[in-house]
C-alpha cells in the first residue's frame, strides 16, 4: 500500500479517537459534577476515618498479623462493615473473603564466615545481619559456602547489563548491592543517566525482591544484601526488627526461593571484605560500571536454619458496587489497600505490638470510607466498582499476588486499580504525590480533577526508594492493568514551612515505621486526608463512568502486558 495514501485513514481515525476520548472525559467530568456526588463526598470525614483507624490500630486487633486472632478481628470488622453499607460480597461464592493460602516460617539462625587463613567469626543476629530461609524445611544447612560479590546482581538486557558475566555461581553465597547501578550521564556526569535504569529512579531490578529473584535463577546457595539506608529506604533497625519473627509466603511457592536470604550490615560487610583482601568502596565504584565482573572474596559463609512451620489460610476481604449499565456492568474498577501489619513482634521501648496505624490501618480507612461515598450516590456509576482489603503486603505482597493469579473478576475486563498504602495524617496540602506519576492515562484524570479544587500533582520526590514497586498494585500492573498508586500523597502543606512534608515523612520513617510506635498520634490533621480520599473518590468514578480505558504510556514496563493480556 501507498504509504501517502495509507496515512489519510490513520489521520482520521486518531482524530476520531481524540474526539471521542475528549467526549468520554466530558461525560465523565459531567457526571462527576452532578448534585448527587457532591452529598456522596461529603459522607467521606475525617471523625469517620479516625473511627476506622482507632479501632483497627487498637491492642485489641494485636497488630494485624496474617494467620492471627488479629486477623480473625480484622476480617470480621471489614467483613461487617462492607456489609452495614448495603455492598455486595465480592466473592462469587457469596462471601466477603478470598481465601490465600500461606505458609509462615519462624527462623532460628546460625551464621559464620570464614576468611583467609582459616580464621571463623560467627556473625551476631541482629546486630551483624539478618537471615532467613523461606525453603519449607524444618532444616536449612549451607556449608562452606564460597562467597562472591556480584555487584548490584543484575542483568538488563535491555541495558546492556550482567553483573553475573557468565560467573557460575550455583552453591555460592552471593552477596549484593541494594539499588540499581548508579550509571553517570555521559552528557552531564554529575546526574544519573535517565536513559540506563531510569535515572534517578529506582527500577525493580533495585528492589531487594529482584536480588533474591535473580540469585535463585542462578542456583546461589544464599544471597546476602549489604544494608545502606539511601537506596534501601529505612534504617537497619526496620531491617533488625524483623529478627526472629514469622515470616509468609504462597504455599508451594517455597522451591522459588534460594536456601538462605538476608541483609548485612554496611560497617560489618566492610570489615569482611577487608579481611578477604578487598576494597569494599573501590569494588562498590567497580560495580557502577558495565565491565565489572564477580569478585570472589577467598572466604567461605556457613548457615544454619531451624525453621518451625504452620500452614495459614489468611484472607482478603472483597466488596462490590455492581454497575449501573448493564452493558458496562462486567467492566471493573478496583480500589484496594492492605489490611496486615507485623502482629505482635519484638519488644522496642517496652511495647510488642505493632499496631500499624497509619501503615495501613489508615489505608483501610480510606478504602472504606470511599466505598461508604460510592455508597451513598443516588445511582451507581456505569462499571462495577470492587472495594479489596488484601493480606500480608508486608510479607511481598502475597495477598494481590494470589489475587493476581486467581483474580475474582478478570483482569482483562479490569480498567484500574486505585492503591493507597501510608496517607497523609498531617494536614492540608496543595500538591497530592502520586508515585505512579507519568506512567498511564490515570495521572491525566487525576490532574483534572486535583485541577478543579486548585491543586497539583507531583511526582515521587524520592523516586531512588522505588515505591511503586513496594504495594499491592504492582501485582495487578505486572500483569497489565494500569494503577493509581499513593505512598506519603502530601506536599506543599498549607500553613507551613516549605520541608513540612520532608521533615514529617522523616521523622515518621525514623521512629515509627514498622515499630510498635506506629499508633494514632494526638497531634493528627485528617484534614488532608479527607481531602485525598474525596479526590480519589472522584477519579474513581471518571474511570467508572467513562468511555476510554486508561492506558499505559508508551515506554512503560507494564504496557506489554496489557497489550498481550488484551490480545493486541
Amino acid at each position: 500500500m501507498n504509504r501517502r495514501t495509507s496515512a489519510i485513514p490513520l489521520i482520521i481515525f486518531a482524530l476520531a479517537l481524540s474526539a471521542s476520548s475528549a467526549q468520554s472525559q466530558a461525560r465523565a467530568t459531567s457526571a462527576a459534577t452532578q448534585p448527587g456526588v457532591a452529598r456522596a463526598e461529603q459522607r467521606i470525614t475525617g471523625d469517620g476515618l479516625l473511627a476506622h483507624i482507632r479501632v483497627l490500630a487498637s491492642d485489641r486487633f494485636e497488630g494485624r498479623g496474617p494467620g492471627t486472632r488479629g486477623e480473625d478481628s480484622t476480617i470480621a470488622y471489614l467483613s461487617d462493615q462492607f456489609r452495614r453499607m448495603g455492598l455486595r460480597p465480592g466473592n462469587p461464592d457469596g462471601s466477603y473473603v478470598q481465601m490465600v493460602p500461606l505458609v509462615g516460617s519462624t527462623s532460628a539462625v546460625t551464621a559464620s564466615v570464614t576468611t583467609r587463613g582459616g580464621q571463623t567469626q560467627a556473625l551476631r543476629q541482629p546486630d551483624d545481619y539478618v537471615a532467613w530461609s523461606m525453603r519449607p524445611d524444618p532444616l536449612v544447612s549451607v556449608s562452606n559456602s564460597d562467597i562472591v560479590f556480584v555487584g548490584y546482581g543484575v542483568v538488563a538486557p535491555e541495558f546492556g547489563w550482567d553483573d553475573f558475566k557468565g560467573v557460575d555461581v550455583r552453591g555460592k553465597t552471593v552477596v549484593m548491592l541494594v539499588g540499581d547501578p548508579p550509571v553517570p550521564d555521559p552528557r552531564d556526569p554529575s546526574r544519573l543517566d535517565p536513559r540506563t535504569f531510569r535515572g534517578p529512579a529506582m527500577t525493580y531490578y533495585g528492589r531487594w525482591t529482584y536480588k533474591y529473584e535473580i540469585a535463585a535463577e542462578r542456583g546461589a546457595a544464599a544471597c546476602i544484601i549489604v544494608h545502606q539506608t539511601g537506596p534501601a529506604g529505612y534504617a537497619w533497625g526496620v531491617v533488625a526488627s524483623n529478627t526472629g519473627r514469622e515470616r509468609f509466603d504462597i504455599q508451594g511457592a517455597g522451591a522459588r526461593h534460594i536456601p538462605i536470604e538476608g541483609w548485612i550490615q554496611l560497617d560489618v560487610a566492610k570489615r569482611l571484605f577487608a579481611a578477604a583482601g578487598q576494597d569494599f568502596d573501590a569494588l562498590q565504584r567497580a560495580a557502577g560500571t558495565r565491565a565489572f565482573r564477580p569478585v570472589p572474596l577467598g572466604a567461605t559463609a556457613s548457615f544454619t536454619v531451624r525453621n518451625a512451620l504452620r500452614e495459614v489460610r489468611s484472607r482478603n476481604v472483597v466488596a462490590r458496587l455492581d454497575g449501573s449499565d448493564p452493558v458496562r456492568r462486567g467492566e471493573y474498577l478496583l480500589y484496594t489497600a492492605h489490611w496486615d501489619h507485623f502482629g505482635i513482634g519484638r519488644t522496642i521501648g517496652g511495647d510488642s505490638i505493632y499496631n500499624g496505624a497509619l501503615d495501613n490501618a489508615a489505608g483501610v480507612a480510606w478504602l472504606l470510607e470511599t466505598a461508604r461515598a460510592y455508597r451513598a450516590l443516588p445511582r451507581a456509576p456505569r462499571r462495577t466498582v470492587v472495594f479489596m482489603a488484601v493480606t500480608a503486603e508486608e510479607q511481598g505482597l502475597l495477598g494481590a499476588r494470589w489475587y493476581a493469579a486467581h483474580p475474582l473478576y478478570p483482569l482483562a475486563r479490569t480498567l484500574a486499580d486505585i492503591n493507597m498504602d501510608i496517607p497523609n495524617p498531617w494536614g492540608r496540602s496543595r500538591s497530592i504525590v502520586s508515585v505512579s506519576h507519568g506512567q498511564s492515562t490515570l495521572e491525566n484524570l487525576l490532574a483534572r480533577q486535583a485541577a478543579r479544587v486548585g491543586r497539583v500533582v507531583k511526582p515521587d520526590p524520592e523516586p531512588e526508594k522505588g515505591y511503586f514497586y513496594r504495594s499491592d498494585h504492582f501485582e495487578l500492573s505486572r500483569q497489565g492493568v494500569p494503577a493509581l498508586a499513593f505512598l506519603f500523597p502530601g506536599a506543599d502543606y498549607i500553613g507551613q514551612p516549605a520541608d513540612y512534608g520532608t521533615r514529617v515523612r522523616a521523622n515518621y520513617v525514623a521512629n515509627d515505621y514498622h515499630k510498635p510506635t506506629d499508633e494514632v498520634k494526638p497531634d493528627w490533621d485528617l484534614t488532608g486526608m479527607v481531602d485525598d480520599t474525596r479526590l480519589l473518590f472522584r477519579v474513581g468514578l471518571d474511570v467508572a463512568n467513562g468511555s476510554a480505558w486508561p492506558q499505559w504510556n508508551p515506554g512503560t514496563e507494564f504496557r506489554a502486558a496489557r497489550e498481550r493480556m488484551l490480545g493486541r
